[in-house]
């Protein structure tokens, strides 16, 4: 299958016409496969037979469905598949033969021993984009070990700057590497996409959970490139510029960030702390963030006398930039977001309409897609095979012998699994 030269039809999502297949466990590449899914693009997400994606084991369970998965495999289209059978990888290797682009973070290696990695496949299929990702890449002295999110954001160093300066290390509260390794791998498939329109050919992509977490730490490098100093754990404080964190208030926390000459003055003015603007230790940004120890307590000293809502009034009346800190059930009701149309109901043939996160990507003219809710295991193996050409007789004798499997057996996706083969969590 090939995207149309002239690009999507009006209206349509930006990957209309694209196939993806995605053979993802956990997040890294359902992830990616979930943007690329959003951006209009055909995913058929290829799971085991019985088990699935291990997320689909993960609860809150909404009757006998993942509430995480749902949401994380929206857009999707399900296959079961064996493909430590011979006949389950010729299958795969027919589907791929139909794609654009697939999508794997199985453990380095895992494909390969399948016969369908991309030296595997691009014989037959020379335009096909391959992206794997995976803890620490395809190759270097640490591909072989399993590398989950915690790990990555332990390699990386973004642990040793989390947490506050006199506590252990703290992981982020999302599996950030995971996320973002995700989404590099969609931007990678969608610049391979472009660059195949020139030079009619596929190319094979290697993302890792370790190299994109360590692709953020751009305050850091630029501290230790330059003066060689290690980062630091400073709780919610920036790296160098201050106030720029969470401040008390007599009910909570509110973060601010006063940090250029014109919102400095205005923080001190709205919040009667005028004597601040006298001192010259606090002239500067860089000298306020070197005495700190003396700035937060002075502001906090009025801020702790103040309910974060007044706050939140006076510096937004000001021009200063602050925000309450939101627990997720605020998050989730959230007037802005739901006025702006963020959040919307996905169709599931068992759950009926499921709540989502909306796409932050807002198209003018081919808007991001809202389909459906996470697949049923299996909900799409006799369209996708029919698709292919098999004949009714053969569905039936591939699904006898265990090779596939169609929607409906009882218990799928609650058993448990090792993750031998996962590359990511």
């Amino acid at each position: 299958m090939a995207p149309s030269p002239d690009g999507p039809p009006d209206g349509a999502a930006p990957l209309s016409g694209v196939r993806v297949v995605e053979i993802g466990a956990y997040m890294a590449a359902p992830f990616a496969g979930m943007q690329l899914a959003d951006l209009g693009a055909e995913v058929i997400k290829v799971e085991s037979p019985g088990t699935g994606d291990p997320v689909r084991a993960n609860g809150p369970f909404i009757g006998s469905e993942s509430s995480p998965f749902v949401r994380l495999n929206r857009n999707k289209r399900s296959l079961a598949v064996d493909l430590k059978t011979t006949q389950g990888a010729e299958l795969l290797r027919e589907l791929v033969g139909t794609a654009d682009v697939l999508v794997e973070n199985l453990r380095p290696g895992a494909m390969r021993r399948l016969g369908l990695g991309y030296d595997d496949l691009r014989a037959t299929c020379p335009r096909l984009i391959y992206v794997s990702a995976s803890g620490w890449g395809q190759d270097g002295p640490l591909a072989h070990l399993p590398g989950l999110d915690i790990m990555a954001q332990a390699r990386s160093g973004m642990m040793s700057i989390t947490g506050e300066p006199d506590s252990g290390p703290v992981k982020a509260g999302v599996p950030v590497c995971d996320l973002v390794c995700g989404l590099y791998g969609a931007l990678a498939a969608v610049s391979a996409l472009r660059a195949r329109e020139t030079t009619g050919e596929g190319q094979y992509i290697d993302v890792s959970l370790f190299e994109s977490a360590v692709s953020l730490t751009i305050w850091e490098a630029g501290r230790y490139f330059a003066t060689g100093e290690a980062g630091q754990r400073l709780g919610s404080a920036h790296q160098t510029n201050a106030p720029y964190q969470a401040v008390r208030s007599r009910d909570g926390w509110v973060t601010v960030g006063a940090i250029t000459p014109r919102t400095w003055k205005d923080f001190t003015t709205a919040l009667g702390l005028e004597e601040l603007l006298g001192d010259p230790r606090y002239a500067t940004t860089t000298a306020r963030h070197a005495h700190r120890d003396t700035l937060i307590p002075a502001i906090e000293e009025v801020t702790g006398s103040l309910d974060s809502a007044e706050i939140v009034e006076r510096l937004d009346a000001a021009g200063v930039p602050c925000a309450p800190i939101a627990t997720t059930d605020q998050v989730f009701t959230d007037r802005h977001l739901t006025e702006r149309g963020f959040l919307w109901d996905a169709d599931h043939p068992l759950l009926g309409p499921v709540r989502q996160l909306g796409s932050p990507m807002r198209f003018s003219a081919t808007p991001a897609r809202r389909d459906t809710a996470g697949p049923v295991l299996g909900a799409d193996t006799v369209e996708v095979l029919a698709g292919l050409g098999y004949a009714p007789a053969r569905i039936s004798a591939l699904m006898a012998d265990g090779v596939v499997h169609g929607p409906g057996k009882e218990g799928w996706g609650r058993e448990d699994t090792d993750g031998t083969e996962h590359g990511d969590e």
